[in-house]
């Protein structure tokens, strides 16, 4: 699943980068003032929609079946987010965004760097083709081992203890420095 990893890591960064520089000019003899607007500022959905396709790349390795059907489903809908929020800023009103954004209500001028856009429109497109592939592939995939897992059932019962463990028990006894024939160590023989 390294696919929506690194449109993970892409759009972390693209959330990072800076996407515009607005300038607001305010009344004379105040001169006007320049900030730059990150991604993250703009489209927060672009770094939380990273941390989430960070999580199903680790998330479709552990689940099978309709678990990674799921999360396959998840990661597409998570580009499909991304290549809207990258795409926005380039096709609508910037202006009026970051001026909700600033809380501005002056004349602003805005100057776009469409890296960050785009950079999240790519990721968003990645993540929605890693999502469809695992949507429709990841069930043959190999997942993780089976080791560690509980068996099903019912839980084994304790077995009855044989002259053999009693023997052991001693052995471990003198090896500790006791001695196995006083009651003390015989009650802890016992058990």
């Amino acid at each position: 699943m390294g696919g929506a990893a690194v449109t993970g890591g892409l759009a972390l960064s693209a959330g990072g980068l800076g996407w515009v520089t607005a300038t607001l000019a305010r009344t004379p003899p105040l001169p006007p003032t320049t900030t730059e607007l990150a991604g993250s500022t703009l489209a927060p959905l672009v770094p939380a929609g990273g941390l989430l396709l960070l999580a199903a790349a680790v998330a479709v390795l552990a689940v099978r079946g309709a678990g990674r059907v799921a999360v396959g489903l998840l990661v597409a809908a998570a580009g499909g987010v991304l290549a809207w929020s990258g795409l926005r800023p380039l096709v609508s009103d910037l202006d009026a965004a970051v001026a909700a954004a600033l809380d501005a209500g002056g004349a602003l001028s805005t100057d776009l760097h469409p890296a960050g856009p785009v950079l999240a429109l790519v990721a968003g497109a990645g993540a929605l083709a890693t999502g469809l592939l695992t949507v429709l592939r990841g069930r043959g995939w190999p997942g993780m081992g089976r080791r560690h897992e509980r068996p099903a059932g019912p839980a084994p019962a304790l077995r009855a203890r044989t002259d053999e463990d009693r023997a052991v028990d001693a052995w471990r006894a003198l090896d500790r420095g006791e001695d196995p024939t006083e009651p003390a160590a015989a009650g802890e023989e016992q058990r």
